[in-house]
């Protein structure tokens, strides 16, 4: 199977008019990415607290998009995630994923988001399987 980009992802996808369309940066030789990440009031859960569904999105992404930057059609077999503290309406986040290890078939990820003091608000771990 051949996964195709065709910029409607809900995270980095330009054509998708309801998407976040997230930048990323990659650095091939690292095996890292990153993007900033601003909420909106429309992503909160409770009020002023942004959903915990949108910050687990933007930490799958960064792992994922890493992955097929690098040329590994790849997508998650599993993830988990750990909240440190709540991200707010006018929080900025500072995404990053990077890949840790690579077998035959699956890609280990981890990805974190940070607020700009450098405080963790979220960490996750991936499984992803080669497709």
């Amino acid at each position: 199977m051949e996964l195709r980009d065709e910029d409607m992802c809900f995270v980095c996808g330009k054509k998708n008019e309801r998407g976040l369309k997230l930048g990323f940066s990659l650095d091939k030789e690292k095996k890292t990415m990153e993007t900033v990440f601003i909420p909106g009031e429309w992503q909160q859960g409770y009020a002023e607290i942004i959903h915990g569904g949108i910050i687990t999105t933007l930490l799958d992404e960064v792992m994922t998009k890493l992955a097929f930057e690098l040329g590994i059609n790849a997508v998650t077999a599993e993830i988990s995630v750990r909240f440190k503290e709540p991200v707010g309406l006018n929080d900025k986040l500072l995404v990053k994923g990077q890949i840790v290890k690579e077998t035959p078939r699956l890609i280990y990820a981890k990805a974190e988001a940070k607020f700009e003091d450098g405080s963790l608000a979220a960490e996750a771990n991936s499984k992803l399987i080669i497709v």
